[in-house]
């Protein structure tokens, strides 16, 4: 009867997993036919003043910011990572990360600009039985390490081309299941994100190394040193449309042989466009690891929604109003 029930709870969790993963393939597939084909843009704010970012009145400024990790710009992206083929048994791992992005004006010419990841996670963990099809799965759902950054980036482009920002970066020990969700330790480590942004293009990286300082003894858990890098290349197309690649390539310099290094290619689609009156980026990527650690993940599924909120003056928030409640008072006579 115990094993009954947790098989049961087990069923949820992953019957949950993939309904949220259905949900997201819903939205990014059925967004383009609810979004605005008018620009971001609204009538009487698309002339910009000295202390208004580009993106707030532009739609093309605003998918560049988008696609720019330490832009000028408040954004909210929701990702949910499937990583299938994990062994035993050909499972799969969900990370659903929340990861707001925040800029704060620091002075004249710097900002500093937040990225806190809060990973919440599904681990399937093996079942020891007799050699066969796997006839009972179960794995833990919680919150995993939490991973903020904190990038000092210059206002003005360095040579008028380059973007970059560097600073520390931080692994919490929040994870509610110590064992399977997280390291245990207190990492930390430096960050470094560079890109430039001709005509069509976004091209950059984003890199980072973090060891461990404190936390759990290491025969309890292992000592952490590991590195990051995403690589990113977006090519836009019309009507808020891009072509994207952002590998993740990662490297656990403790692991032994082959299972340092875990390479992955491929790319997606995305769009960055209005629901309603809110901005959003809607992507879906799909990448094969060419390089992975013995029994883990053969390729992974990544869907994202991004809430964009570009900075608007007071002026522009009032005409932005206006045209709510004008809209607003045009659908009631339809809905009667």
């Amino acid at each position: 009867m115990k094993r009954s029930k947790e098989t049961q709870k087990t069923g949820v969790a992953m019957r949950g997993n993939l309904t949220l993963s259905a949900v997201a393939a819903v939205l990014l597939l059925t967004a383009p036919l609810v979004a605005q084909e008018t620009p971001i843009g609204v009538p009487g704010t698309q002339v910009a003043t000295e202390a208004t970012p580009a993106a707030a009145t532009n739609a093309d400024e605003l998918r560049k910011a988008a696609q720019n990790p330490i832009a000028s710009l408040i954004s909210v992206p929701i990702q949910e990572n499937v990583n299938f083929g994990i062994e035993p048994g050909d499972r799969n791992q969900n990370v659903l990360n929340i990861q707001p992005v925040i800029p704060i004006n620091v002075s004249k010419d710097w900002n500093l600009v937040i990225r806190w990841i809060t990973p919440i996670v599904y681990q399937p963990l093996p079942v020891p039985q007799a050699p066969a099809p796997l006839a009972q799965e179960t794995g833990v759902n919680g919150l995993g390490d939490m991973n903020p950054s904190f990038f000092f980036s210059p206002k003005k482009k360095a040579k008028g081309v380059l973007i970059w920002g560097v600073g520390p970066t931080i692994v919490l020990p929040t994870a509610t299941n110590t064992n399977f969700l997280g390291q245990g330790k207190l990492s930390m480590g430096p960050t470094l994100v560079a890109l430039v942004q001709p005509s069509h293009w976004t091209i950059g990286f984003l890199a980072n190394n973090v060891w461990s300082v404190a936390g759990h003894s290491d025969i309890d858990k292992p000592a952490v040193n590991q590195f990051l890098l995403q690589l990113f290349v977006n090519y836009n197309l019309k009507h808020g449309w891009y072509l994207a690649t952002q590998p993740i390539v990662t490297a656990n310099w403790r692991a032994a042989g082959d299972n340092v290094w875990t390479v992955p290619f491929g790319g997606g689609v995305g769009r960055v466009m209005k629901l309603g009156f809110q901005p959003v980026n809607i992507s879906a990527q799909f990448y094969g690891n060419a390089v992975y650690p013995a029994g883990g993940s053969t390729w992974t599924m990544r869907l994202q929604l991004v809430l964009l909120f570009p900075k608007l003056t007071e002026e522009q928030q009032k005409t932005m109003m206006e045209q709510k409640l004008k809209q607003m008072e045009q659908e009631q006579p339809q809905k009667k």
